[in-house]
């Protein structure tokens, strides 16, 4: 199943909400294009919504993490919305949890930016 990309704006911040699945290969390239794409727009808040991710393997991992030092090296803050329960325990075995910043909801995460202008 291929990755269904949907970015939108809340409150100014960029939500991008991922449907199917993150493997590697056309998947996690499709990702990754679109996280430098967002990032190039000057885009520096950005939360991804994996609330329809119904699996992703190491590729995708990476690509998450890759994403996510690109912002940071930018200047930019990118967060993690609506784990699944399977994702949720990737992260905690791969301790990649303690590197996202990572939310129960997409509003909770818009919420974590706070009020300050992009």
């Amino acid at each position: 199943m291929a990755l269904n990309l949907v970015e939108r704006d809340v409150k100014g911040i960029t939500v991008l909400k991922l449907a199917g699945r993150v493997t590697l290969g056309e998947e996690s390239n499709q990702l990754r294009t679109k996280i430098k794409e967002m990032l190039g727009q000057g885009k520096t808040r950005l939360v991804l919504d994996l609330a329809e991710v119904g699996y992703i393997d190491s590729a995708g991992l990476g690509t998450l993490v890759a994403g996510f030092t690109s912002a940071q090296n930018q200047g930019a803050n990118m967060k993690l919305a609506n784990l699944t329960k399977r994702f949720r325990e990737q992260l905690n075995i791969t301790k990649l949890v303690t590197v996202f910043d990572v939310y129960d909801s997409v509003e909770d995460a818009v919420k974590s930016f706070g009020s300050a202008a992009s």
